[in-house]
């Protein structure tokens, strides 16, 4: 994924000096992140963020000390007036020396980020699927792209799994629980298949169909001729995206990025409850 060869990167120009590794340890109130957040600081360049603004500017100042020699101590921070940022909470950043023996400690730490990360679907690569593609890829999700057509395929942006099949319907099956699948093939029957496949799922975070009210009305009427339960048509976006007068494949993405976001981490959030 693009976060692990980012961290590659930043591997390389960090040096034999090493880099340090600042947690949030505590968060309470409003804040920029959450507590276990991370970042990863060298002489002149990072990774990740806990939040950006004064926080983390102190939080780099204090690191880069640390790598000339300072003592690596806690960090705690209102965040006030006090240092110009109103969120009004309060953030405890721990620092820690991690020398090049221990960097692949923290390959290990973004790899494990990237698998635990939510997977998206997107069955169609046309237009408005690598717009989609390379929208997710900025995210931290692990974007699939499944395709009958190997032209269409090979346009995919770099970054995504690819899977050319025939049969995209048979791989809804195996998607992993808390996924989004989103619905955007050259073909009305092709997505008539797989949205059917999806709808049998009860554990996937979003479905969403790309097309248009009366597409939608079209779908409702086909699946309940063909025995599909009414109530089963509740788990299903169409029209996906956010209803404004840009077509543009890129908007329409951008808008629909942001559902697929709020909707896997409305799933994860849930799923993170403890059982009444």
């Amino acid at each position: 994924m693009a976060r692990h060869a980012a961290y590659s990167t930043f591997e390389k120009t960090a040096g034999s000096s090493g880099f340090v590794l600042v947690r949030v340890v505590e968060a309470k109130g409003s804040t920029p992140r959450e507590t276990d957040a991370w970042m990863l600081v060298s002489e002149d360049g990072m990774f990740g963020t806990i939040g950006g603004g004064r926080l983390e500017m102190e939080a780099v100042e204090k690191a880069r000390s640390i790598l000339a020699g300072s003592e690596a101590s806690d960090l705690a921070l209102p965040l006030g007036p006090a240092i110009g940022q109103c969120c009004g909470g309060h953030v405890t950043l721990s620092f820690e020396i991690i020398s090049s023996a221990r960097f692949d400690e923290i390959e290990t730490l973004v790899k494990a980020e990237d698998e635990a990360a939510p997977e998206v679907w997107l069955f169609g690569g046309g237009h408005v699927g690598r717009a989609l593609t390379r929208a997710l890829l900025l995210l931290p999700v692990k974007v699939h792209v499944v395709e009958t057509r190997e032209t269409e395929l090979m346009l995919t942006p770099e970054g995504a799994e690819q899977h050319l099949t025939a049969l995209p319907e048979s791989l809804v099956a195996s998607i992993a629980p808390g996924s989004a699948v989103i619905v955007l093939t050259h073909d009305h029957a092709l997505d008539f298949l797989i949205v059917s496949a999806a709808l049998a799922r009860n554990d996937l975070a979003q479905l969403g169909m790309i097309g248009s009210d009366t597409k939608r009305a079209t779908f409702e009427h086909q699946f309940i001729r063909e025995g599909g339960d009414k109530a089963e048509l509740a788990k299903l976006t169409c029209p996906i995206g956010r209803k404004i007068p840009d077509k543009r494949p890129e908007v329409i993405a951008a808008t629909v990025a942001a559902d697929i976001i709020a909707a896997v981490s409305a799933w994860r959030d849930d799923k993170s409850q403890p059982a009444s």
